[in-house]
């Protein structure tokens, strides 16, 4: 069995972020969101696997490299631009061959990984195993349909009238003849080739879909919210390690990692907390669900329920919570007169002043 693993979005909901970095690469407790789903896809033990990217020599593919870290040997395939999913399934023909493969899209996490379902889906005579999960927001995703006896009998995109609450999680296994069902649909309304339809087609051909419903937590970090409610849950399951320099003076309780380089002076931190190397923090608390990375400044501020990318900055700032900052920001208090608001930001930002 094979992975292909989608990483060319552009990341519009994660904006200004995503301007300049794959969403994917967003940190979630100091690791990439794709590094999760590699991981799973390796402790599953699939070990070749294709990557969709957006372009040749993208920050995927710097950043994951030939997969070796992770135990897996990577195929980058360029997509010249979003055409759907089955698009990309189409595109990776010659990678995937005639073998069975797992599509990860490469910015979900399922939370206790894709093993048992890699399980499944080998033990069982099937075409295709589809994970599900209970939304509140169905017409926002893929929905499923089921029969007087179950069974799944329709997948519809993003419908205006959902016909149940359980919505397809970004994790699909297919047997190969999705092949035969990507080059038989047509392009949406959307001008997209939809994995959704292309299931369809399987089902409409008496194919066997099996529906398999999640009893773990499935996240799309593809926005805020939903990327701060990923790294909570991924630093709940992490176990304190403090190999950084923690004076006397500072207070350290709960789960804290603070990784060796980093120093603390004079601060509280109350975990769950991951700091990364290099990073200095000074007079500062630091409350729970934070992810501070590498070579950040924490001076005179508080600080809870964020995440912090490389060499971000905060000096003197009362209180800063659910809160996404960028590679080498800075948000600083100013005693400068005339007393204003000061901003030097980027497109698609997005400031709340109280």
């Amino acid at each position: 069995m094979k992975a292909l693993v989608l990483a060319g979005g552009a990341g519009t909901r994660l904006r200004p972020i995503t301007h300049t970095s794959a969403k994917q690469l967003v940190p979630l407790a100091n690791r990439p969101i794709i590094a999760y789903g590699l991981t799973a896809i390796a402790e599953s033990g699939i070990t070749e696997v294709g990557i969709i990217v957006s372009e040749a020599n993208s920050d995927i593919e710097i950043a994951v490299g030939d997969g070796s870290k992770y135990g897996l040997q990577v195929t980058y395939i360029v997509q010249d631009s979003p055409r759907g999913l089955a698009h990309a399934v189409l595109i990776a023909r010659d990678f995937l061959a005639d073998d069975p493969f797992v599509m990860y899209l490469g910015d979900n996490i399922v939370v206790g990984g894709i093993s048992s379902f890699v399980e499944e889906f080998n033990a069982g005579d099937m075409t295709a195993l589809v994970l599900l999960t209970k939304v509140e927001n169905p017409q926002q995703f893929g929905v499923a349909e089921f029969g007087a006896d179950g069974g799944l009998v329709r997948l519809v995109e993003k419908p205006k009238n959902p016909p149940s609450d359980m919505a397809l999680v970004g994790v699909y296994l297919f047997d190969p003849k999705i092949h035969d069902a990507v080059r038989a649909i047509a392009p949406s309304a959307r001008g997209e080739l939809e994995i959704t339809d292309a299931i369809q087609w399987l089902i409409d051909q008496g194919d066997s879909v099996q529906p398999h419903t999640l009893t773990t937590p499935w996240i799309d970090t593809g926005k805020l919210q939903d990327l701060l409610e990923a790294n909570r849950i991924i630093l709940e399951s992490m176990t304190a390690n403090v190999a950084g320099d923690v004076d006397d003076a500072s207070r350290i309780v709960g789960t804290v990692i603070i990784e060796p380089g980093a120093t603390v002076i004079d601060s509280s931190i109350r975990g769950p907390v991951v700091i990364g190397t290099g990073t200095h923090v000074e007079h500062s608390y630091i409350g729970p669900f934070s992810s501070i990375a590498d070579g950040c400044r924490i001076v005179d501020s508080e600080l809870e329920h964020s995440v912090l990318l490389e060499g971000a900055q905060i000096l003197g700032v009362s209180r800063i919570t659910d809160s996404l900052i960028g590679r080498g920001a800075v948000v600083q208090k100013s005693d400068e007169q005339p007393k204003a608001l000061r901003m030097h930001i980027s497109d698609d930002s997005d400031v709340r002043i109280p």
